[in-house]
């Protein structure tokens, strides 16, 4: 199986005098794995749907593999889908379910059983042929509708949050298989989800979209580590903005309304000058120092290390990760996550603390 390309441009879809997705423009490249994730209302479904052919677009194209499949039925598409529900034939058996696509394409029936034999083996349900669907668990339901989605060989496999019905434990075991048959079949998949951390466990690409639009695209790390908006650095993961004005003496330098200073390794939106500004950083790039410490708080040693002082408020005991939160003085708490390991020291509500981080862990971004 060879993965297909998809390029979009301009892509976009009205109902009425609602836009719902707005001049979308995105390539994937073959055999990439792609998510679009976002919010409720972002667009992301919609654009899945009209990808597949199930949503008429208004404006712009869809190519795959260098063909505009716009205004081409679903049904001739030829791509793999994968529902949130599954959408499996409750009175077909597991072999006729994933022989579906191939029936339908009327291949001769020797090949359909070579074929259904393959996909059962590689989603490992051999021996499962003849139990209806009401037979099986919610994870062996899932790979049932990931077989009938590959067994015709498509170019392209389409997932609309195909594991947001199951718990946490089997989700991240289908993240697994799932990224794990996409590599050896070499396909390329387009994935939805609103899940953060399933994007960036599966994904070669994400694509966060708000608002109809594309907010930032790029490798998992790349954007975690450096979003280019506000709005992206808040939805993919947990994060601190504090609030405060640029210095006008330094740029990169924030004064916070308590008079504390920070330094950022990198600015946005021209916060080069004196203006509203959040300083961005993300939990776990935080460490926090008892308050007798050595380290003078609110101000950036000539290490380049950040540092505030506060009182923890708040803890959340999370299994490998103990969240604190930081009354910093002004605007929202801060939140530090540290690691749970052998010998960490635990804080108390009511600890006097400094929290210090490396400038070159945060970023800069001017209102507005």
């Amino acid at each position: 199986m060879k993965g297909g390309s998809i390029r979009l441009k301009g892509l976009r879809k009205d109902y009425g005098k609602h836009t719902v997705v707005s001049d979308v423009s995105l390539d994937i490249g073959s055999g990439e794995f792609v998510s679009l994730l976002g919010p409720s209302g972002s667009g992301k479904t919609t654009t899945l749907m009209m990808i597949a052919g199930f949503v008429e677009a208004t404006a712009g194209s869809i190519l795959i593999n260098d063909q505009d499949v716009v205004g081409l039925p679903a049904q001739h598409r030829n791509l793999g889908v994968v529902f949130q529900n599954y959408a499996l034939f409750p009175h077909l058996s597991v072999a006729e379910n994933i022989a579906f696509p191939l029936r339908v394409r009327k291949l001769p029936a020797a090949e359909i059983a070579e074929r259904v034999a393959w996909a059962l083996d590689m989603v490992r349900l051999s021996g499962f042929e003849k139990r209806l669907p009401g037979a099986l668990s919610g994870g062996q339901q899932q790979r049932v509708a990931l077989a009938r989605a590959v067994v015709f060989h498509p170019p392209v496999v389409l997932m609309d949050e195909p594991l947001g019905a199951l718990d946490k434990n089997l989700r991240y075991q289908m993240q697994v298989e799932i990224k794990e048959i996409q590599q050896r079949l070499g396909m390329t998949v387009v994935y939805v989800t609103h899940d953060q951390e399933e994007a960036m466990n599966m994904s070669d690409v994400i694509v966060i979209m708000n608002g109809g639009r594309i907010e930032q695209l790029g490798e998992p790390k790349r954007v975690y580590e450096e979003p280019g908006s506000i709005f992206a650095g808040n939805f993919l993961g947990e994060a601190n903005l504090i609030g405060g004005n640029l210095h006008h003496e330094a740029e990169g330098t924030l004064e916070t309304s308590t008079g504390s200073r920070l330094r950022a390794a990198r600015t946005f939106n021209d916060a080069s000058i004196r203006a509203p500004a959040g300083h961005f950083v993300r939990p776990e790039k935080i460490t926090l120092l008892r308050k007798h410490c050595e380290r003078t708080p609110g101000k950036v040693d000539a290490t380049g290390l950040n540092s505030l002082p506060g009182t923890v408020s708040r803890i959340s005991f999370l299994g490998n990760v103990v969240r604190y939160s930081v009354d910093i003085g002004s605007g929202k708490p801060l939140t530090v996550d540290l690691q749970n390991g052998a010998g960490q020291e635990l804080f108390r509500n009511g600890d006097e603390v400094v929290a210090a981080w490396n400038a070159a862990d945060s970023l800069m971004f001017r209102h507005g």
